[in-house]
């Protein structure tokens, strides 16, 4: 039901962290708002208070802070997030999600806005990567 992937972010380093939430905590984030404040408590992260920055539904279409509700709707957009303008006054109209996380969101994205006592690295440790070897292709006559 609401299995969500969080991001979050610490804006001092610049740094991103990805979990996931299982569907009983999951459920205390459905109703809530970008720009809403939440304790981290519910990840694990004692003393962390946390900012809702916003997300992204199941087909990719993103949470636009100015769209009101849980659904989907084409708005006239002019800035991010849902559309980039290349030209000075560009609009366009694009589909982006409501600003209220629901059943449908996959992606639920946070900024850190006070720390608690761990540092995310030891909470979230870096995870090794294997690199394969060869990988590219030899040219042929």
């Amino acid at each position: 039901m609401a299995n969500f992937a969080i991001v979050i972010s610490e804006p001092e380093t610049r740094k991103s962290y990805q979990t996931q939430v299982e569907q009983d905590k999951g459920i205390a984030l459905v109703g809530k708002k970008i720009n809403d404040e939440i304790t981290g408590d519910l990840f694990g992260l004692s003393g962390y208070t946390l900012k809702i920055t916003g997300g992204s539904d199941k087909d990719g279409f993103p949470m636009h802070p100015s769209v009101q509700g849980q659904g989907r709707k084409r708005a006239l957009l002019t800035e991010p997030p849902g559309f980039h303008p290349k030209l000075k006054g560009e609009r366009r109209r694009k589909t982006v999600r409501g600003n209220t996380v629901s059943d449908a969101i996959v992606q639920i994205n946070f900024k850190i806005l006070k720390k608690g006592e761990k540092p995310l690295e030891e909470i979230f440790p870096k995870k090794e990567v294997k690199a394969e070897g060869g990988g590219g292709s030899t040219p042929t006559k």
